[in-house]
């Protein structure tokens, strides 16, 4: 599988998203004839810049129908009908149809009735089918990204001055890690939010993969701080351990009953939680209790700690961030006297029979749950030889 990775450090916009993948090696002609069959009149073309020192490469499109207001329905036929592959524009037009659903929540309107400004230009139609185009072109089979640096201060719109990240922007972004450094101007543009919120299947930590080629795409402006490009990294998926950040939330507890406890536990679990313990601690006043510890994807982080503070009685909770490194593993079914178990096999060879296929075959036939976890490991090793 042909990974991408989107390293937004800098931010990232539609234009600076074509740029990186075109410096990445999709082919320019064949990017610039799709857009053409968008009947436009606009030009397209790329071009080699520095940004604070890196080289990269800048797409900018010139000249067309620049119209201010077009509807979600008017960008879909144009889209429709041009001459692109089909995945192409099925990507283009989700990632339109996210942008409009958050102009729609952030006007109180109908997705329909939506007018865009900016991102109805000639221009911004050009950076989301140019974007699709160019995965299609390099061959990505997924597409991740990095903590999203928004940037901050404020930004002139068809709106008026809005603050950073704009509307649309933080309504794109929800659930998304984000971060605010570097220059107070806007770094992450509602085309950019839109493309990763759409397309981008996780947020946070290089996935593992092994690296074959990268690109650059430019900003507009060239900052003093830092390179204003959007860094694109290519490969393949490996194989090798998980390495992931994650966000670990603590709190200690002295005054909640060990039901609702095991309440809390449950419905951290169901709402995505990566895993959740329960430690005996000695607290202040030589208080028994509690320490709770949930570990979870950082773009879920707030929505457990809400979760925390509905179900157990803690006033605070202590969050930090952490690596987690997950030996990469499979799956292997194996027939036993009682039925079929599901065996999880790890990539040094270590295998774990699944508790819950052994559960319930133990339920179902009376026989002991420890006969039948020894059972299904024998018959791995058995297969395995």
């Amino acid at each position: 599988m042909k990974l991408c990775y989107l390293d937004a450090f800098s931010g990232i916009a539609g234009d600076m998203t074509v740029g990186a993948l075109i410096d990445a090696g999709a082919a320019f002609e064949p990017l610039a004839e799709a857009l053409h069959s968008l009947n436009t009149g606009a030009a397209f073309r790329a071009e080699k810049v520095k940004r604070a020192g890196i080289a990269a490469t800048r797409f900018v499109v010139e000249g067309g129908e620049q119209k201010a207001h077009r509807h979600l329905p008017h960008i879909l036929r144009m889209i429709g009908g041009g001459a692109l592959p089909d995945r192409v524009k099925v990507h283009a037009a989700a990632i339109f149809g996210k942008l409009g659903e958050a102009e729609a929540r952030v006007h109180g309107v109908p997705v329909e009735k939506v007018h865009f400004h900016e991102v109805g230009a000639v221009d911004s139609i050009a950076d989301i089918v140019g974007a699709a185009m160019g995965f299609h072109l390099l061959g990505v089979d997924e597409v991740h990204a990095s903590v999203i640096n928004v940037g901050g201060g404020t930004v002139q719109t068809g709106h008026g001055l809005l603050p950073v990240p704009a509307p649309a922007t933080a309504a794109l972004l929800e659930g998304k890690p984000v971060c605010s450094r570097g220059p107070q101007v806007e770094l992450t543009t509602p085309t950019g939010a839109a493309i990763v919120a759409t397309l981008a299947v996780s947020c946070g930590a290089l996935p593992p993969m092994r690296i074959s080629g990268a690109g650059y795409g430019a900003g507009t402006k060239d900052f003093h701080e830092q390179a204003n490009v959007l860094r694109v990294l290519l490969g393949e998926t490996s194989g090798a351990a998980e390495a992931a950040t994650v966000a670990v939330l603590e709190a200690n507890i002295d005054d909640s009953t060990p039901e609702t406890l095991g309440y809390a536990m449950e419905r951290l679990l169901e709402a995505g939680a990566l895993d959740v313990t329960l430690a005996p601690v000695q607290m202040k006043k030589n208080r028994p209790g509690t320490l709770l510890s949930v570990i979870a994807r950082p773009e879920d982080r707030e929505r457990l700690a809400a979760l925390v503070f509905a179900e157990t009685s803690t006033f605070g909770l202590r969050i930090h961030a952490a690596e987690r490194r997950v030996e990469a593993r499979g799956v292997v079914e194996v027939e036993t006297r009682h039925g079929k178990v599901r065996v999880k096999v790890s990539a040094s060879g270590a295998f774990a029979p699944e508790y819950e296929d052994c559960r319930q075959l133990a339920r179902a036939t009376g026989v002991p749950l420890k006969e039948i976890m020894s059972e299904a490991g024998l018959a791995y090793l058995r297969t395995s030889r």
